[in-house]
Parts: structure tokens; C-alpha cells; sequence
């Protein structure tokens, strides 16, 4: 993703690293299989074959995992353009773009999360952010699913934030221990 807040754009990254951390993502279906077309959510309705949602079906796709009712309430909200047949047919692109589009606007919305999530990166509130998104991102290390990569998280987040900034050539202020 272009433009946008590096630290919202490392939390992106990030939260993909705990979600959907393969080759391509932005096509994955929870449980490991890919999809091919992305022109809409898939929909797709896939067993839990572990944890405490066994047996349940979910819906979970691309890059960060979206259900369907969660993608249709937050691409209503935050899709950057619906298709010109929307009032007929009423489905969001689930393109790549269009998925990062998404995130990227919720999560910088305060009025959404009743905080500044970027501000709160830039203050080094990492583990609070994480914890208030686990409620969404069950992976995150606060969540019901803790996965191998919940552990990693703050690092992963560090060297995504790094890369952010040094791209964007970005300055923020200094902060202890990061160079």
C-alpha cells in the first residue's frame, strides 16, 4: 500500500504477519486454501477444525481474515469506490487495494475505535493497540486463537514500522531505542 500513516501501515503489516502470513494473502481462505476470484468476498463458509470455535464455520478471507458481515459493514464504511452497478447488485470489490483501502481507513478512523491507534503507535502503546484489536484479530496475542506468531508481534511490528518510515522517508520523532 501507498500514502497513508506508516504506523498504521506497519500495524497492517503486521496484523497480516499474525493473520495470513503466506505467499499470498490477499486470496487466502481460512484453513490454507486460495481463492481465485476477488471481484467480491467469497463468502465461503469453511470448517474450524481446531481451538474453541471446533466445528463452527467461518467465513474468514484475504489478507486480514475479514468475515463476510464484518467486509460488507466495513466496505460500506470505508471502500474507497464502489463499482458503478452497486445500487443493483451491492458488492464491494475484495481486491488487494481495496482490502489495504479498508484497514487502513478503519483503523486510522478514531470514532470507530474511540482512540487515535496512530498516536497511540507513535507513543509506543503497541501492546494496548494490539490488545484493543484482538477483539477483531483473534491473533493477536490477547485473542481466543494466540497463534506461533502472537509471541513475535512486537518485533514484527518494529521492523515493519522501520521499513515504513525509511520508504516514505517519513520523520516523526525520535524514540528511545529505535534508529
Amino acid at each position: 500500500m501507498r500514502g497513508g500513516d506508516p504506523h498504521i501501515r506497519a500495524l497492517m503489516r503486521t496484523i497480516s504477519a499474525s493473520e495470513s502470513n503466506m505467499d499470498e494473502p490477499y486470496r487466502l481462505l481460512y484453513g490454507g486454501k486460495l481463492v481465485e476470484d476477488l471481484s467480491r468476498h467469497p463468502d465461503l463458509c469453511v470448517e474450524i477444525v481446531a481451538g474453541p470455535n471446533l466445528g463452527d464455520c467461518t467465513t474468514a478471507a484475504g489478507r486480514y481474515q475479514f468475515l463476510t458481515t464484518t467486509w460488507e459493514a466495513k466496505a460500506e464504511a470505508y471502500h474507497p469506490s464502489p463499482p458503478p452497478w452497486f445500487d443493483m447488485w451491492g458488492e464491494y470489490s475484495f481486491q488487494p487495494e481495496y482490502q489495504d483501502a479498508v484497514v487502513h481507513s478503519w483503523l486510522s478512523d478514531t470514532s470507530a475505535w474511540g482512540v487515535d491507534i496512530a498516536e497511540m503507535l507513535r507513543q509506543e502503546r503497541l501492546d494496548e493497540v494490539l490488545y484493543m484489536l484482538s477483539g477483531t484479530w483473534t491473533s493477536l496475542g490477547y485473542g481466543i486463537e494466540t497463534n506461533s506468531m502472537s509471541g513475535y508481534l512486537p518485533q514484527i511490528y518494529n521492523a515493519m514500522l522501520e521499513e515504513e518510515l525509511n520508504q516514505t522517508g517519513a520523520t516523526f520523532p525520535f524514540y528511545p531505542g529505535r534508529s
